[in-house]
């Protein structure tokens, strides 16, 4: 079996739709099981009513009828007959999501948000299963909360392996065109949890891991896998192949190529991944592989803008040790202040970070009890892997340089522009 991943771009709207069937009539569809994301923006959509839902209560409802009229488009772009049974279907969903907002007690945040932006999934899924089935492909639509199941930790649940593997591998059938949603599982208590960053990625992994299946096909609005991102780089080349090590790096330091958690259920049963344009799906793209050199052979750029810089002291001019480093990282966790760059000298420590949820205002105040503290905003941290000496001066040019970190295969500059 291969399973294939679309994500909210390829079916963003009717057209998008009817591009995923030309893709399958050229690739192949028997035996194929798609994870499908939620229609192009669906997902912030929802979280605009979930933000409604908390804070703005007379909202709501209009923020809920803007995504009901974004698929109703879709669904009448798609469909002759307006009394074909798809339009029962999501009006069903939607019920559903309307009952939620009316009937729910828990005031748990994350616990809301899993269970309201899930149905951007399945009213992408049942959309897609119901053209299928309306162009001659017959389908089996299959409900990914019946098979993935997970804890309890909302928005970032954790697998568990053994019941999954159990529902997955007695229940998938096999010589048809399964599709089921990504990003989304159940717990215990068969409330709906979502499996955080690339979280559709890491559904086709875990689907394809307990089906053993041929091969991973990630389907993509660029070519596969570029050396730099386009909007950034000039003359940006499409890496041919690159081995599961080559991509995790990549992807720790910032790249948004496949997350290594979508890589480590691969990697473990050697199952190659793909990554290939939907727009040219006939186009090799890049694969994905055990123990495969970079080809071609080029130094890979991964930019991260608006970071900051952070540069802690000693007030007293003692070292600081481990157990200061320590007490730093820790907090670093406690405000979710993420870490990309870590450098240390006897009496100072300077990290490059990203806030992303404005919490270093609060963070500051209490770091200041103990360091001195100085710090750079709107910073921006380049990474290259495979460098060479043309590839830094790239990055370096017309900049001011803040910090420089070498090593053997890879290149960390700060800058500032001028």
């Amino acid at each position: 079996m291969r399973v294939f991943k679309f994500g909210g771009a390829s079916v963003k709207d009717a057209e998008g739709i009817k591009n995923v069937y030309d893709v399958l009539q050229k690739v192949g569809y028997e035996d194929v099981l798609l994870v499908v994301s939620a229609m192009g923006k669906t997902t912030n959509a929802l979280e605009v009513v979930i933000k409604n839902y908390f804070d703005k209560s007379a909202e709501l409802n209009s923020s809920v009828q803007e995504v009901k009229k974004y698929h109703n488009q879709i669904l009448i772009d798609l469909f002759e007959d307006e009394k074909n049974e798809v339009f029962k279907a999501v009006n069903t969903q939607f019920s559903d999501l309307e009952y939620f907002l009316t009937h729910n007690k828990s005031p748990n945040y994350n616990f809301v948000y899993d269970q309201i932006v899930s149905y951007g999934e399945l009213i992408s899924t049942t959309i897609l299963s119901h053209f299928m089935n309306f162009m001659g492909i017959k389908t089996q639509w299959l409900d990914v909360r019946n098979f993935i199941k997970t804890n309890a930790t909302y928005r970032d649940a954790e697998v568990d392996w053994e019941l999954t593997q159990k529902n997955i591998a007695k229940n998938v059938k096999r010589k048809t065109l399964n599709i089921t949603q990504g990003f989304l599982g159940s717990d215990e208590n068969n409330f709906t949890t979502t499996l955080g960053r690339e979280g559709s990625d890491y559904t086709a992994a875990i689907f394809a891991y307990c089906l053993n299946a041929e091969s991973v096909t990630i389907w993509k609005d660029v070519p596969g896998v570029m050396n730099a991102d386009p909007r950034y780089f000039e003359n940006a080349s499409l890496l041919n192949q690159i081995s599961y090590r080559e991509a995790i790096e990549l992807a720790f330091y910032g790249a948004t190529v496949i997350h290594p958690k979508t890589l480590q259920p691969l990697q473990k049963k050697e199952i190659p991944l793909y990554v290939k344009s939907f727009i040219n799906p006939l186009l090799k793209g890049t694969s994905v592989s055990k123990g495969v050199d970079l080809e071609p052979y080029l130094p890979c750029f991964i930019v991260k803008r608006n970071q900051l810089l952070i540069s802690l002291s000693s007030i007293d001019f003692s070292f600081i040790m481990e157990e200061n480093i320590s007490e730093i990282f820790a907090l670093f966790h406690q405000f979710k202040i993420k870490v990309n760059l870590i450098q240390n000298s006897a009496i100072s420590f300077s990290v490059c970070v990203e806030d992303k949820f404005d919490n270093f205002k609060a963070l500051n105040a209490i770091l200041s009890k103990k360091f001195k503290v100085e710090f750079n905003e709107n910073v921006t941290l380049y990474t290259i892997r495979h460098f060479n000496e043309t590839a830094a001066e790239t990055v370096e040019k017309n900049k001011v340089v803040l910090l420089k970190q070498v090593s053997r295969e890879t290149i960390q500059v700060i800058t500032k522009e001028v």
